[in-house]
């Protein structure tokens, strides 16, 4: 899992006067699924472009396995891409579109055959190999597009936003599929999306990407319960992030309230971010609690209460398997270890 498969070094990208890419590096390991996440115009998919070779960088070098491909075109690299616009070629069948890349480098009927009966196994397509591509839904669109791709073995498999086209119950079914025939398979997926819970739910590794720089590389947890700053707490997940002050190591003032917490290192009485995860929040009865508020609002969101509860001017939202009912007086009590202290980031 330690071999690096891709390197990206130092790489910039600007298209006319527009810096898309601010000096990125990044490498990507054999057999991992990495995940780009990020808002549109953060450059993930530009990111993605470079890996496979469809855009240069301005400045900066790729490296597959230690070569420099930085100017090697898409087609001399092993890697292949799944857009989100399938491009399926209509006037073939199922069977036709996956043995494209085959036919054009001329392999023999037999092994042809062989390698689309396997790809069609692989993504649970057998008996659709006469049937138009048009015929299909939407979801085996996309996985006739993965085997055309697949087929070819190629080391890499990118993937541009692939189930954006999907409704959410395909999406999630398909966010299953594609991990487990990344790990049957076994090769490196580079996988670019804006939604979180994709990310969440299949990468190992999670790179997440605001306005062209690299915000944090983790994996999911780790992304998730130790965000690096602001930006990526409020992306992945739902957060609470108000205004602190560092008294000393391991104290925090926030909300009315000193707070114990987790974190040093940081300067006495330094202004913080603190995040607090919706669902790390515990109501308890008024007399009991750190803090106290009042409901201000309850929405039921099928496996939770989602409440929003103001406490001395801040208005905090709560996730509760309880519901406390609208204008109730409640505790609100917030341990250490769901306490995340965060430098602030500078407005320049």
């Amino acid at each position: 899992m330690s071999y690096e498969t891709i390197n990206l070094i130092d790489v910039s990208k600007t298209f006319d006067d527009t810096l898309v890419l601010d000096n990125i590096n990044l490498y990507i390991r054999r057999n991992e699924f990495l995940t780009l996440l990020g808002p549109s115009g953060c450059g993930k998919t530009t990111t993605l472009r470079i890996i496979g070779g469809f855009e240069e960088p301005t400045t900066g070098k790729v490296l597959f396995e230690g070569k420099d491909i930085t100017h090697v075109p898409p087609y001399k690299r092993k890697v292949n891409t799944v857009f989100q616009r399938y491009a399926l070629f209509p006037h073939m069948n199922v069977e036709e579109n996956i043995a494209f890349g085959l036919n054009i480098k001329k392999i023999s009927k037999n092994i042809i055959e062989e390698k689309v009966k396997n790809m069609l196994g692989l993504v649970n397509l057998r008996g659709f190999e006469k049937r138009t591509v048009d015929s299909l839904s939407g979801g085996q669109q996309q996985r006739v597009a993965i085997a055309r791709a697949l087929v070819n073995e190629p080391e890499v498999l990118l993937l541009d936003e692939p189930l954006g086209a999907l409704d959410l119950k395909l999406r999630k079914g398909m966010q299953i599929e594609l991990k487990n025939i990344q790990q049957k398979l076994g090769i490196t997926f580079v996988y670019v999306t804006h939604d979180q819970e994709e990310a969440l739910t299949m990468s190992d590794t999670i790179v997440v990407m605001n306005e062209g720089h690299i915000q944090q590389i983790g994996s999911p947890i780790d992304i998730y319960n130790e965000p690096k700053n602001a930006f990526v707490a409020d992306f992945i997940g739902e957060s609470n992030i108000v205004n602190g002050i560092m008294i000393e190591d391991y104290v925090v003032d926030f909300g009315g309230y000193i707070f114990r917490c987790l974190d040093s290192g940081f300067g006495e009485k330094e202004k913080v971010d603190v995040v607090v995860r919706p669902e790390d929040i515990k109501l308890v009865p008024p007399e009991q609690g750190m803090l106290k508020g009042r409901v201000l609002s309850v929405i039921f969101k099928g496996v939770h209460y989602e409440m929003m509860i103001e406490s001395n001017g801040i208005i905090w939202k709560v996730h509760s398997t309880l519901m406390e009912p609208v204008d109730t007086i409640v505790g609100i009590n917030i341990f250490p270890d769901d306490i995340h202290i965060m430098k602030k980031v500078m407005v320049s």
